[in-house]
């Protein structure tokens, strides 16, 4: 049975950094393409970004392009997503989701992602 569970959100003020977690069981994560999708309320699902399985290539929202970075540790079979410079914006409920086989166009698509963690609330504010 796969599970994702995610950690290290909070409350941080603008500015700051989180660094948020997501552990895999019952399969091994660099064996899939991970992502991290965010949802502020009463807002859309978002992509954040996304890691490859094959090379470990790297993808971005805009919006989060030169702030976060998506890293995996294959022998904790963990990804995780730093986030720096924080803004009000990043308000959210952050998921972590994977797929075994992901066109690379479909990459920021949620609906192609099997499994999803239960979420972890990021809160940037003063």
């Amino acid at each position: 049975q796969v599970q994702l569970v995610e950690s290290g959100g909070g409350l941080a003020q603008p500015g700051n950094s989180l660094r948020l977690s997501c552990v895999m069981s019952g399969r091994t994560v660099s064996s899939y393409n991970m992502a991290w999708f965010r949802q502020a309320p009463g807002k859309d699902r978002e992509f954040v970004a996304a890691i490859r399985r094959n090379g470990g290539y790297t993808y971005y929202a805009d919006s989060v392009k030169g702030r976060c970075t998506i890293s995996r540790d294959n022998a904790k079979n963990a990804v995780y997503l730093q986030m720096n410079s924080l803004r009000t914006e990043d308000t959210a409920d952050y998921c972590c989701a994977e797929d075994e086989e992901i066109m690379l166009s479909s990459i920021g698509t949620a609906e192609q992602y099997d499994y999803w963690g239960q979420g972890t609330q990021v809160t940037g504010s003063s």
